[in-house]
């Protein structure tokens, strides 16, 4: 119910945790799981007292239970280890503590773990987390890798020299970290975050050695490998494991079996692309040298042509053709030039002998009267003592007409 309270009236601190303790008291009994981070079990006394923490989140709460219910799973449950809880929230007035109660404590087995992997693993498939056109193409030469990794650890030593040996020039931004127990997921998490708003990280590494099924679970969360999947910047899972493949190897864009192989799929070696150049130019090389002996071979060849060696000759044959053409043409002319000429012999003295020049020659007159009729029968010769004009082959002259007898 709520309280009728204000500054004037307020309610003492005593009253307030005695109401917070008495709605607490009517909640019953919950399983509760987590991972045991702090475990106090001192000598003689009838309590342990622990710390559950979801290994999800920065969230813990304290948790007490009698010492015969804690020792039934002492000999399997330490520190790290996840439980499963029944317990019941008390609140503690005097200090204004909530803890729970615990009357049954659970280990969670390996088969369950895993069981609940495989379900995690699946819903994420389901979310296109793990799909192949979601990964990203890592770039050639990094310039700025991030490295998240323990503190001093094997993993961390690995990679950097590792990738300083194949290319002395790279450089790591590092982020320390905690790779197992409760605080692992939230660290690597800030870690992967901090390094992917950084524009000039090329690729982020996440690096760990090897280890149980338990010190892998942090890299199978579900937080962090969702803050991997909305990275922008590529992401490489060093984890050392061979048995067992952490959901993080799935959901990054590049898997390599140990920080060693990480280093060496991130960077390229420089002996080896200096090798590589050095091929590429002799390949070079020859390609050119073998376009120019080519190309030469084909000059030569060019150059050995009878036309490129005589120039003139092309000329002179032309020249020559020329001539005989022009020799042709004359001796073709002359010929029908004389064809011609002989033809108009003959048409010419053809046309002479038909003429009435010729005619004259033979001893021919032709009369004409002086209208230049010409007379062709005595009647047409007109009246006598007319004058007509008679035409020889020498010339003409005038007659005049006489009718004596039948004439």
């Amino acid at each position: 119910m709520a309280l009728n309270t204000s500054a004037e009236a307020p309610l003492p601190v005593g009253e307030v945790s005695r109401l917070i303790g008495g709605w607490i008291d009517r909640l019953g009994a919950i399983w509760v799981e987590g991972q045991i981070t702090q475990l106090s079990r001192r000598p003689g006394a009838g309590v342990v007292f622990l710390t559950l923490r979801d290994p999800s989140h920065d969230i813990s709460v304290s948790v007490t239970c009698f010492r015969q219910v804690f020792d039934r799973i002492a000999d399997v449950v330490t520190e790290g280890a996840r439980v499963v809880v029944l317990a019941k929230p008390e609140w503690y007035a005097p200090r204004g503590q909530l803890s729970l109660r615990a009357t049954d404590i659970r280990p969670v087995g390996i088969g369950e773990l895993l069981v609940r992997l495989e379900q995690l693993k699946k819903s994420l498939a389901a979310e296109g987390l793990f799909a192949l056109d979601r990964k990203q193409t890592l770039p050639f030469l990094p310039q700025l890798i991030g490295l998240v990794c323990g503190r001093a650890s094997a993993a961390e030593r690995d990679v950097l020299e590792n990738a300083r040996r194949r290319w002395p020039a790279v450089r790591f931004e590092v982020r320390n970290t905690a790779v197992q127990g409760v605080n692992a997921v939230a660290q690597v998490v800030q870690a992967v975050e901090e390094l992917d708003a950084l524009d000039e990280v090329d690729v982020i590494v996440v690096a760990r050695g090897g280890g149980s099924v338990e010190d892998l679970l942090p890299f199978s969360d579900e937080q962090l490998i969702r803050a991997v999947a909305a990275c922008r910047t590529p992401v490489v899972s060093a984890i050392g494991h061979e048995p067992d493949s952490p959901l993080l190897d799935l959901v990054a864009d590049l898997r390599a079996s140990t920080p060693t192989d990480a280093a060496k799929k991130v960077v390229p070696d420089v002996g080896e692309e200096l090798e590589r150049v050095q091929q590429l130019r002799d390949r070079a090389l020859r390609t050119v040298r073998g376009l120019l002996d080519r190309e030469e071979r084909g000059l030569a060849h060019a150059l050995g042509r009878p036309a490129m060696e005589r120039p003139q000759r092309l000329v002179d044959e032309r020249e020559a053709e020329v001539d005989a053409l022009l020799g042709r043409s004359r001796r073709v002319l002359g010929h029908l030039l004389d064809r011609a000429d002989s033809e108009l012999s003959h048409t010419l003295a053809r046309v002479v002998s038909l003429s009435p020049a010729a005619t004259l020659e033979r001893g021919y007159a032709v009369l004409q009267r002086p209208d230049g009729h010409v007379v062709r029968s005595p009647d047409e010769a007109g009246a006598p003592g007319e004058p007509l004009r008679a035409r020889v082959a020498e010339g003409e002259f005038t007659v005049r007409v006489d009718r004596d007898g039948d004439g």
